[in-house]
């Protein structure tokens, strides 16, 4: 985020350089223009802090505010002693402050008596801000090379972007509306990764032919986890397949994929000879694949929120509702990654033995059962 001091009276060569503040620089300059004002307004003001703002200067003359004791009402209005207590304690954080600048937010400042509002917008852009590094660090995180177990610091990225979602909700409640229209990003590529990615399926559509056992195995693995299409419809032809208690080898696959129109593009020597070159397990070749799933949406839920906070007429809650969704997503692959990676739980001895063995016998009936007498 811009923390940078306002600048100063020398800096004029560069101000064509800066970008041109937004509405949160006013809404900031309004707010702290009323409060230094009227100081009694303090208690309106709630959730700030000097991480608030987006400029450092204005959080270090929040914080002076906050923290100095009020003045007397009457002798604020006779003189500037108070402000001057103001400029000294920010000055610690912010030495490009001037005491020009304080009157200049006091002329910032239309109505002391909205100070309130001014504070709900302050507070509503930093939650923007909040959400967009968190995004920012989801999708980062998601194609970090130098990782060498990325999905659980991933995961703990998504937790994190979750729990500043929950509590941006809790700060701004449901609002009527529509949800954000924000459209999605394009996809990146990455030519590198592709190429890995395709060989790593291409490996577990061979495995899993040659090994067919291990497909009942492996439901969490579904066709969206491919990136190539062709490879997506030819792991729905060996789950057709194994459902139906078809015999599974590179024949009966290319002949399933021929139902289903699939060889438009592919001869079918090409396909025979890709299904005959397996590894030594198809469940692993299927989590380095569904891995990738993972990382891929982490990456692209990242890039859509991100997206969301960059569209400067979307309102808190629809970012709440917009993350929410896009966090939905991600939560539906990660709990097959839960699935696929958890340990095996071996049954007890004891508990086979207890389901095997043969009912017992009831208590022997020590009296004859009652004779119905007709009349």
């Amino acid at each position: 985020m811009p923390h940078t001091p306002n600048p100063g009276p020398g800096d004029d060569d560069r101000l064509d350089a800066l970008p041109a503040p937004g509405p949160v620089y006013y809404a900031e300059q309004a707010l702290l223009g009323a409060l230094l004002l009227e100081p009694h307004r303090r208690g309106e003001v709630t959730g700030l802090d000097a991480g608030s703002f987006s400029y450092a200067a204005h959080g270090a003359v929040f914080t002076a505010i906050r923290t100095l004791p009020a003045p007397d009402p009457v002798q604020h209005r006779r003189n500037t002693a108070w402000l001057n207590e103001v400029l000294d304690a920010a000055r610690r954080q912010a030495r490009g402050l001037t005491g020009p600048y304080l009157h200049t937010l006091i002329r910032a400042c239309p109505q002391p008596g909205h100070a309130a509002a001014y504070a709900a917008m302050v507070e509503a852009d930093h939650a923007r801000r909040a959400l967009r590094g968190r995004a920012q660090r989801l999708a980062q995180t998601a194609t970090d090379p130098a990782l060498p177990d990325p999905v659980p610091a991933v995961l703990a990225e998504a937790d994190a972007l979750a729990e500043t979602v929950d509590k941006l909700g809790l700060r701004f409640p449901p609002q009527p509306g529509p949800p954000p229209r924000t459209p999605a990003p394009p996809p990146r590529l990455h030519p590198d990764g592709r190429e890995e990615a395709l060989a790593e399926e291409r490996l577990l559509l061979a495995t899993a032919t040659t090994h067919p056992a291990e497909i009942e195995q492996m439901r969490w693995l579904t066709n969206s986890d491919f990136t190539h299409p062709f490879h997506a419809g030819l792991w729905t032809c060996l789950t057709a397949l194994n459902r139906r208690g078809v015999p599974i080898d590179p024949v009966t696959v290319l002949w399933e994929a021929q139902q289903r129109g699939l060889m438009t593009e592919v001869v079918s020597a090409e396909l025979l000879d890709g299904l005959s070159v397996p590894a030594d397990s198809a469940t692993y070749c299927g989590e380095r694949v569904l891995q990738r799933a993972v990382l891929a949406t982490a990456h692209e839920v990242g890039r859509q929120v991100e997206a969301f906070t960059a569209d400067p007429a979307t309102t808190p809650y629809q970012l709440v509702l917009g993350s929410r969704r896009a966090l939905a997503d991600l939560s539906a692959v990660r709990s097959r990654w839960t699935l696929a990676t958890a340990p095996a739980v071996p049954v007890a001895k004891s508990a086979r033995a207890r389901s095997s063995a043969p009912p017992r016998a009831g208590p022997p009936r020590t009296a004859a059962p009652p004779v119905r007498i007709s009349r």
